[in-house]
């Protein structure tokens, strides 16, 4: 992999050929590495916290000390953290150099070893895991079936496949109402948006999962590459321990998001 430093998408016409959705991708996280741990949800705030994301995660793939773990999309580090207070040693893959080297500096002395790469075709070995994790990871896929795959190939037989996602288009209408609140909040107290809004969109209108990653349609997919789904359920205990450090604004999206977020877990039979 190149060092070269991450590509300005405000410099580049979108209609570049040379230019293509993963490079976008690549781009607009790069930049958003700045500020990923100013947003509501990123950023684990707190030692409870840490410790429901420790328990719903073993909940759905128990871990015996020194199980090895691959992370991808493991963005500035924070599930890492999770993983670690696991036992697990972790392999981190991220498609982003600035990502990357904020999670390095939370995690210098720890058994973590840091991979620029990317999650849809990981390169790592066979059968070289006892678990595979992503968060917020899945309904960025160009092309999940693939994935997916890629994903059985690196996991031991009987290994376990945990996604932690969500359906981020298919709003209520209270749900709308909730995040244009939240929007006025940050206009009057003057607080900066931490992403840009209009990439994201143009980022999301390119993937698979355009109209909505929905935990059904995931299911069917892990079994037509060969998993065995085991469990889909709600991210029980997190948003009560996110609420308590969040700002009101914070609060309202929070409320907005109830419902749309989801924890599967799925095996590798063997």
């Amino acid at each position: 992999m190149s060092n070269a430093a991450p590509l300005d998408i405000e410099a580049i016409a979108s209609g570049g050929t040379n230019f293509g959705l993963k490079d976008e991708i690549r781009a607009y996280w790069s930049k958003r590495a700045e500020t990923f741990d100013l947003s509501y949800g990123h950023r684990i705030r707190s030692d409870a916290e840490l410790e429901a994301w420790a328990r719903l995660i073993a909940s759905h793939a128990p871990v015996a000390a020194g199980a090895r773990a691959l992370e991808l999309a493991s963005g500035t580090g924070e599930i890492t953290r999770v993983l670690l207070s696991l036992g697990c040693s972790v392999d981190a893959v991220d498609l982003c150099e600035p990502m990357i080297a904020r999670a390095r500096a939370k995690h210098a002395d720890a058994a973590v070893r840091f991979h620029l790469g990317d999650a849809e075709n990981t390169m790592m070995a066979d059968e070289a895991y006892d678990l595979v994790i992503c968060r917020h990871l899945v309904w960025t896929l160009i092309d999940p079936a693939l994935a997916l795959a890629d994903w059985l190939r690196v996991l031991k037989p009987g290994g376990t496949l945990v996604v932690i996602d969500g359906d981020w288009v298919t709003l209520s209408r209270r749900s709308v109402l909730l995040k244009r609140f939240s929007g006025l909040i940050d206009r009057f107290t003057g607080v900066a948006s931490t992403w840009d809004q209009a990439t994201h969109q143009r980022i999301l209108n390119g993937v698979h999962f355009r109209d909505g990653l929905r935990a059904p349609a995931l299911e069917a997919m892990l079994r037509e590459v060969g998993f065995e789904p085991l469990r889909v359920g709600p991210l029980s205990g997190i948003a009560h321990r996110q609420f308590a450090t969040a700002s009101w604004s914070e609060r309202l999206r929070l409320l907005a998001a109830q419902g749309q977020s989801f924890i599967l877990s799925a095996r590798k039979p063997g």
